[in-house]
């Protein structure tokens, strides 16, 4: 069984260096897989309404102030109806500035740890953002700390790691090769630096219960899973956040 030390130990990671050739190329893949501007990318967005749909369900019946991490161009708020203030975390914001759903966003922040401690959120969502962090056990205790007694974080993320979400990138790989002529999957593992199976580890040690749900067969026949986690532990979260120095925890897109 991996022990606390052994689990934390791993974090912060460090990214791989791109290859020139990628980072030329970068910016343009970025804006365009954001955006949906290629078929490949399109494929991926209809798929991913089942983590999006996942994410909204809780807020139908509550009215929770909402904080989503990484929330890029506010897509998720067109599944949703906001009946409570809903704050974000995203630092770029020639992602949003443009987006018609601005308007329902109450703060803005670059980083988590701009938020004030007595900020307290019924709920902390996440669409496909916790296999990109770096420092994902700061985040994840951060948020833990954030939220309210009876609060939810919610992440929804790719199976990565398993062999059915490995045939599903191939897809995109070719389209990939096609207009750039480079190994697609170069570019997952620098993008990508966490697995399905590590997100879980570290949710399972910052919070007390833990609900799963998957996009799929079972978590290794999967594209997506969807986890919801309340009763987070808040000691384990203050001592990580006390005890080091985290990187900034979502520059790391």
């Amino acid at each position: 069984m991996v022990t606390g030390a052994e689990l934390l130990s791993k974090y912060p990671k460090r990214r791989l260096c791109l290859p020139r050739a990628y980072r030329e190329i970068y910016d343009e893949h970025y804006r365009d897989n954001r955006c949906a501007n290629t078929r490949a990318s399109r494929g991926s967005r209809w798929m991913e309404r089942w983590m999006h749909k996942k994410v909204s369900e809780p807020a139908m019946e509550n009215n929770w102030t909402t904080l989503e991490i990484g929330a890029g161009t506010l897509n998720q708020l067109s599944y949703e109806s906001p009946s409570g203030s809903y704050d974000i975390v995203e630092p770029y914001s020639s992602l949003y500035e443009a987006s018609p759903y601005l308007g329902q966003v109450r703060h803005i922040y670059k980083d988590i740890n701009d938020i004030d401690s007595p900020n307290k959120y019924g709920r902390i969502t996440s669409i496909a953002v916790l296999e990109h962090i770096l420092n994902l056990p700061g985040v994840v205790a951060r948020s833990a700390l954030l939220l309210k007694n009876n609060g939810i974080f919610q992440a929804a993320i790719p199976s990565e790691g398993t062999w059915l979400w490995t045939l599903g990138t191939m897809y995109t790989g070719r389209e990939f090769r096609k207009r750039y002529g480079l190994d697609y999957r170069v570019l997952m593992d620098y993008e990508h630096v966490n697995d399905a199976a590590e997100i879980e580890e570290v949710l399972e040690f910052f919070f007390k219960k833990i609900r799963c749900r998957v996009f799929g067969l079972a978590k290794s026949i999967s594209f997506y899973r969807y986890y919801e986690c309340s009763l987070p532990d808040a000691e384990k979260a203050q001592q990580y956040i006390t005890g080091s120095n985290p990187v900034n925890p979502i520059n790391s897109h």
